[in-house]
């Protein structure tokens, strides 16, 4: 008989490990879900949605609790922070949660981990909450407003004041916290859209073809994904249909020679080596072992035998691929502003200064990747990010480093209800809430036929 655990014990653990110790917590969750598969759906379901939702609601929460108790949420004690914190959320959004349960759990929580001396403070600034949520006055300038009520720091609704209306802003922070269906991409290599969403209803999942793409299936009702036989079996991979538009708009010819170079997990190279119909050859490079790995196992799970892996550092110029590719897909780190409905913590790590160096970054990369694509060829620019230093400010550098590239019209290569997001120069930026899909930028770069390949002097 497997002992029984206390589901808040295990949301504190993860919070703990995010919010102190820098663990990012969809890995966090990932990793616990998977040492507890045996517990029941409900448990599991409750242990995702409260850890999730204290992070995704963090700023607001520890706003709240500021309103009544008398020691701020700075500095309170680690673990009574990451308590209290998870009890407002519950207090809040959780209406299934009786007020008096997340207070006297939270009470237990407090005597468990050694802290007894304040189970009183807990159990009074949780009880004074419980009273008095509808009472909390939320700041009246438009820029302190929004970044409370979304949670998210001022700073990133001020960059993105510069690019977007306030109505934009706010359609895109409220998409973030919308619980949304998991994507997936069917592996037509094995098996049709229609009959992988049939054989999706027989293992008691809801599947529904997404309006952008016909291969692209929304699903609902999973419980744990590997203990899908259609997952173990490789007939799809988990990937938002922003990613699957991005191997849509590198449009690889048959027989192409294509190299992705930030390619973990796999998703876009085996896409795309899937395009190829067991023709040419895809290398799917990333930095460390441990993501080639991760692309190694996606390989292996779906079947495909015209993609290959390297180690290899995306900065450094490989001199052995000058002008070898047809294909250059670069989807590079980036600020990952886009996804942050995904990543919940990742809106409190990121930094003016971590993205100045992003940007700095995403250029060498360029600067290399370029280097492998033959006259004619494509380089294939994108990001997950909705911020225009990384997306359209880079192409435009890009173009002016490197007038042998020019931009090509994607347009031909998307559904009609994307062509009019379309930019005069013939990129997406793909907006959440704005769009069905993560926030996404794809740039299709040419290399002009009459230009040889470019040459690039050891550093």
């Amino acid at each position: 008989m497997t002992k029984p655990v206390n589901e808040r014990e295990i949301v504190l653990a993860i919070l703990m490990e995010v919010t102190e110790n820098g663990r990012y917590s969809h890995i966090m969750l990932r990793d616990v879900l998977a040492k507890y598969q045996y517990l029941e759906k409900r448990e599991r379901s409750f242990i995702t949605r409260v850890t999730e939702g204290t992070l995704e609601h963090m700023i607001e929460i520890d706003y709240i609790l500021d309103q009544f108790s008398k020691v701020k949420t700075r500095k309170m004690k680690p673990v009574v922070r990451n308590i209290l914190r998870s009890g407002v959320y519950q207090l809040k959004y959780m209406d299934s949660v009786p007020d008096r349960a997340v207070c006297s759990e939270a009470v237990n929580l407090t005597v468990h981990r050694g802290f007894a001396g304040l189970k009183g403070f807990v159990n009074g600034v949780l009880r004074n909450a419980a009273r008095n949520l509808d009472k909390v006055e939320y700041p009246s300038d438009p820029l302190k407003r929004l970044s409370v009520t979304y949670s998210c720091p001022e700073w990133i609704v001020r960059l993105w004041q510069q690019s977007y209306s306030m109505d934009v802003i706010e359609t895109m922070l409220k998409d973030f916290q919308i619980e949304k269906r998991l994507t997936i991409r069917c592996c037509r290599n094995r098996i049709r859209p229609q009959d992988l969403a049939r054989r999706l209803e027989q293992e008691g999942v809801q599947a529904r073809i997404h309006p952008y793409l016909p291969y692209a299936l929304e699903i609902t009702g999973l419980d744990y994904l590997e203990s899908l036989d259609s997952f173990r079996e490789g007939l799809f991979v988990v990937q938002d249909v922003s990613s699957m538009l991005a191997g849509e708009a590198a449009a690889p010819p048959k027989g192409a020679q294509v190299i992705d170079v930030c390619a973990a997990p796999g998703g876009k190279a085996l896409h795309v080596a899937e395009m190829l119909g067991g023709t040419g050859h895809v290398e799917a490079r990333d930095l460390t072992e441990y993501k080639v790995e991760l692309i190694r196992e996606n390989i292996l799970r779906t079947g495909l035998e015209n993609i290959g892996t390297s180690c290899m550092d995306a900065a450094v110029l490989d001199r052995e691929s000058v002008g070898c590719a047809d294909v250059v897909l670069a989807d590079l780190p980036c600020s990952g502003l886009g996804v942050l409905g995904k990543k919940t913590d990742l809106k409190y790590r990121v930094s003016p200064e971590g993205m100045e160096d992003l940007v700095r970054l995403q250029r060498r990369i360029l600067s290399c990747a370029k280097e492998y694509v033959k006259p004619g060829g494509v380089l294939l620019y994108s990001t997950c990010t909705v911020n225009p230093a990384e997306n359209t400010e880079n192409v435009r550098w890009f173009l002016e480093e490197n007038p042998e590239f020019e931009t090509e019209d994607i347009s031909g290569m998307l559904c009609p209800d994307l062509r009019g997001s379309v930019d005069e120069n013939g990129s997406l930026q793909l907006l959440p809430g704005i769009h069905k899909s993560d926030g996404f930028f794809i740039a299709r770069l040419v290399r002009k036929r009459e230009s040889g390949a470019g040459k690039q002097e050891t550093e």
